[in-house]
């Protein structure tokens, strides 16, 4: 089986809640173990919520005010893609390579967060002017019981 889906969101808080569901009940109907389906969910949420935070600039005309989140199931894979038009990441340094956060903040662990609970995990700037992209998957499991039966 093959599905993907790819949405334009406004970079408002409550946007992120609706990538998530989106993605959950994707994952539910193709019958995606809970465990991925959860795990995946998670890390849509926290890439999400970085476009959200830091994926505006200074721009006129609108851009900036909105990211992409683009999801492929696609045999026994899943991709998901996050790209926002802010300023990216610095040049010249990988995000993972910033000092994880303390046990006690309560920001700068999403990206440590998703590097955790993905199978692979890419993060890097849209080319041109671009923005921040952070692409990540995870090798599928599926569960015991189809959740859709043939009528």
């Amino acid at each position: 089986m093959s599905i993907w889906w790819s949405l334009h969101l406004r970079r408002e808080a409550a946007s992120v809640p609706l990538a998530r569901r989106l993605l959950l009940g994707t994952m539910e109907s193709a019958g995606v173990d809970p465990d991925i389906s959860y795990d995946l969910s998670v890390a849509l949420t926290e890439a999400c919520a970085n476009a959200v935070e830091h994926g505006g600039a200074a721009v006129l005309d609108g851009a900036g005010e909105e990211y992409r989140v683009t999801a492929y199931l696609d045999g026994d894979r899943c991709r998901i893609e996050v790209a926002d038009s802010g300023p990216g990441f610095p040049a010249g340094g990988s995000p993972f390579a910033l000092r994880p956060a303390d046990g006690d903040a309560e920001h700068g662990r999403g990206l440590c967060l998703i590097r955790e609970l993905a199978d692979h995990v890419h993060i890097g700037n849209e080319p041109g002017p671009g923005g921040a992209v952070v692409s990540f998957g995870r090798v599928l499991k599926w569960r015991t019981s189809p959740a859709l039966l043939p009528a």
